[in-house]
């Protein structure tokens, strides 16, 4: 018991923390009670209601090729194409210019994302927005990729704000959207982030020396083209960070504090925060993505030729996404940002080598040894659940031994 209250109030330090995660903590993203009980209720302080919402998702081997009728359909007049310049020189990027070109559709291409982006790269990218006269977006890439797209997107539709208007609170103003933002199909290149499907984007402020970033659902994706073809071609570590992000997703919103836990309860449902804590619907998302995890990380991982695998993750991914887009996650990605934040010298191996960084995946996975550990007094049957579901026989396995598996 006494395990089990230090983990809770460690989360609910991590709920009123500055430092807790700037763009994925929304299970967390008001005080919670001691007392955890799933799903069951509790007082009419904490919340009674959850809500599950993310981007429309289209999966399928060589789906990107359908992307510029998806845009003709719309009646699109003038796209804005991101991307960055590893990408561009890609296959994936060929089948979307040959779509946009057969069916029509006017477009610019901004390929200056930074990997890793920064409030500079964000701003550059606004800039290039805000000049073209955009009516809808078109994101090719990883997380990178999207958040940029997202960023510009908002920034574009709303020209007279502030950069800090939008940033999350307490770095910046966390003020809410209001503005109608343009639609923004994304094509995601990497099996990890699952930004397709949230309403997430994540930077480095140079300043600060500090990761944050912007959340609401009104800046998600109107559309995610998932096609494992476009995976195919991640370099062994991209492969195996985005798929470190992939299973610390479920895994953290499948044991982040539960939606009836947070309060105060809302008195508007439009301050119910997009990411509410763990939830019936996010649970089903979540378990599935571990189970994929468990099937398939290892092989796509080692193997640049195993399509299957990779199919597989590149699914997984996009299912997290749902999962974590609607629960949250909690201290593995909010210790990450620390992380990678004052990261000095390091490069990582198949990555770009202009700057020093610790990939996204990377400075999450490091720590979660120690956080599931940390956390499962708190929920130990969801722990020893999900090792389960990832492959250990628990049939020996008590409660008390659910931090060590």
């Amino acid at each position: 018991m006494a395990a089990k209250a230090r983990a809770v109030n460690l989360l609910r330090a991590a709920s009123g923390a500055s430092c807790r995660c700037p763009a994925h903590s929304g299970g967390l993203h008001y005080p919670v009670t001691s007392t955890p009980v799933r799903y069951a209720a509790d007082t009419k302080n904490t919340d009674y209601a959850f809500e599950m919402a993310c981007s429309n998702i289209r999966f399928g081997e060589g789906v990107t090729q359908e992307v510029g009728q998806d845009f003709a359909n719309m009646n699109a007049k003038k796209v804005g194409l991101v991307t960055d310049k590893n990408i561009s020189k890609l296959p994936v990027i060929q089948t979307v210019l040959d779509s946009l070109t057969k069916n029509n559709v006017k477009f610019d291409l901004f390929d200056d994302v930074t990997i890793e982006p920064t409030d500079v790269s964000f701003k550059k990218a606004i800039n290039w927005a805000k000049k073209g006269g955009y009516d809808s977006y078109l994101a090719v890439g990883g997380g990178s990729v999207m958040d940029t797209c997202k960023v510009a997107n908002l920034y574009a539709s709303d020209p007279e704000a502030d950069f800090m208007d939008y940033v999350n609170a307490p770095i910046g103003k966390g003020l809410p959207v209001t503005v109608a933002v343009k639609p923004l199909i994304a094509v995601p290149t990497t099996a990890g982030t699952g930004s397709e499907t949230t309403g997430v984007a994540v930077f480095d402020l140079k300043d600060l020396k500090a990761k944050t970033g912007i959340g609401s659902r009104a800046i998600r994706p109107l559309l995610g083209i998932v096609d494992p073809l476009n995976v195919m071609t991640m370099p062994n570590r991209v492969a195996a960070y985005s798929a470190f992000d992939v299973f610390c997703h479920a895994l953290e919103s499948y044991t982040a504090l539960p939606y009836n836990q947070r309060s105060p309860r809302p008195t508007n449902p439009h301050n119910r925060p997009a990411y509410q804590g763990s939830n019936p619907i996010s649970d089903v998302w979540a378990r599935q993505a571990l189970r994929m995890c468990g099937s398939y990380m290892i092989d796509s991982i080692n193997s640049t030729n195993n399509f299957e695998a990779r199919k597989q993750m590149c699914a997984a991914s996009a299912f997290a996404g749902i999962g974590f887009g609607n629960a949250g996650v909690h201290l593995c990605h909010g210790l990450s940002y620390g992380i990678s934040g004052n990261v000095r010298s390091y490069h990582a191996a198949d990555y770009p080598t202009e700057k020093a960084l610790v990939p996204h995946g990377l400075s999450v996975v490091i720590t979660a040894p120690a956080v599931f550990k940390w956390t499962a007094p708190a929920c130990p049957d969801r722990h020893l659940e999900a090792a389960q579901i990832l492959g250990r026989d628990t049939t020996n396995d008590k409660l008390a031994d659910a931090g060590a598996v």
